[in-house]
């Protein structure tokens, strides 16, 4: 994580719109020297100047503009918490547009503290000492105005307005790489994070092509992916940690900060191991179906759903020896040693369809299909890496 005083960083906007460091640092509560030198540092930090001096004035450049953006974008996130804080709160002790803001320090600590549930773990995580880890959080919960933390029999729960201060202070802290990234990219070096969330049916084909042919373009782009349950992924975009979701969309969408946008359709099949003593006999009705042991994901999943009201539309009882699985790897380790059987994408299980471990039982299911296709945070700007690899996706489906 970027070691950027925040208030410096806000400072920017200042500088750009009164076009003097003199008139900014009056603004900022700062001194003029001061306010040069924190200047200074963030040039280092980035590697390009973010202002022309020129007949007493300074006029932001194109990496000024860049990182202008999103230290905006940063401090209106902030403020956005405080005043959604406010309201939850019904109170007016938030002490939103003091010239003492708060620091990247506090807002750390904060995010370490929701992640361990204790101010110990949070040190650690953040390799400082306890003592520190805790006055910073009390000095937050100070500078806001509102109870952020309460003690607990298992160590200390973040109340509403810490979550949701900690969810805000992440998406800032996101920008502002994305600021710097975008400042890297227009150097020339092509470094910009890349990290997504993947379902199951995107982890066989579509997001490792989209990644290769990505880093046949730009070999330093950072990508990292998350592999996970739903609402594990879903709280990693909302908190900015991945920026894209790529699987199954969801109908209606869970929350209103998200964007879908959908691929293509996919639809499923009823897989078995080779050898299964169905594939010798006619298309199996729903009762039949009815009898087998199967392998399903967890309830209040596009494919459990669908799993259901397949059943239900023939007016069958749901099959009672249910495995829970949302393991690939184990789903497909139990179809190689039984005669269970589960619902999949053909895609999932291409490999083993090839060395004939598994097999496909007869057509796709009618009413199966899923939207497959791309989640990401309704006010989201990628930088030109990140775009480039939506434009990959794209074409890649």
């Amino acid at each position: 994580m970027l070691n950027i005083n925040l208030r410096h960083l806000f400072s920017l906007t200042a500088i750009a719109e009164t076009g003097r460091i003199s008139a900014a640092a009056e603004r900022a509560h700062l001194s003029q020297s001061a306010l040069t030198q924190a200047l200074r540092k963030i040039e280092i930090t980035a590697g390009a100047a973010l202002f022309d001096r020129a007949g007493g004035g300074v006029t932001p450049t194109d990496a000024g503009r860049l990182l202008i953006n999103r230290s905006t974008r940063a401090s209106a996130l902030l403020a956005r918490a405080e005043r959604e804080i406010r309201q939850r709160e019904m109170t007016g002790a938030v002490h939103g547009g003091s010239h003492r803001p708060i620091t990247a320090s506090q807002l750390r600590a904060l995010i370490a503290v929701v992640k361990t549930g204790g101010y110990s773990l949070a040190a650690r995580e953040l390799d400082l000492a306890q003592p520190t880890v805790y006055r910073a959080a009390k000095d937050l919960e100070a500078r806001i105005g509102v109870a952020l933390f309460r003690r607990s029999a298992k160590g200390v729960d973040t109340r509403k307005p810490g979550r949701l201060l900690a969810r805000y202070a992440e998406l800032a802290f996101a920008e502002i790489r994305q600021g710097f990234e975008e400042v890297s990219e227009l150097l020339g070096n092509m470094m910009s994070r890349v990290a997504v969330g993947c379902l199951p049916l995107a982890r066989a084909e579509l997001l490792p092509k989209a990644i290769n042919q990505l880093l046949n373009i730009y070999p330093d782009a950072r990508v990292s992916i998350l592999d996970g349950p739903y609402g594990e992924q879903l709280h990693a975009l909302r908190c900015g940690q991945i920026d894209w979701i790529i699987g199954a969309l969801r109908c209606p969408p869970p929350t209103t900060d998200i964007v879908q946008r959908h691929l293509f359709e996919e639809p499923l099949s009823i897989v078995v191991r080779s050898g299964h003593p169905l594939l010798d006999k006619p298309a199996p009705d729903a009762a039949t179906l009815a009898n087998l042991e199967w392998i399903a994901p967890a309830k209040h999943t596009p494919t459990r759903d669908l799993f259901q009201s397949f059943f239900t539309r023939d007016g069958v009882a749901t099959p009672r020896r249910i495995i829970e699985c949302n393991s690939l790897a184990a789903t497909r380790g139990l179809l190689h040693n039984s005669d269970r059987a589960a619902l999949l994408s053909p895609v999932q299980i291409r490999g083993d369809l090839v060395t004939n471990t598994l097999a496909v039982l007869g057509q796709p299911l009618p009413g199966t299909s899923r939207p497959i296709g791309i989640t990401v945070r309704a006010d989201w700007e990628p930088t030109s890496v990140q775009f480039k690899f939506s434009k990959i996706l794209a074409a890649s489906a």
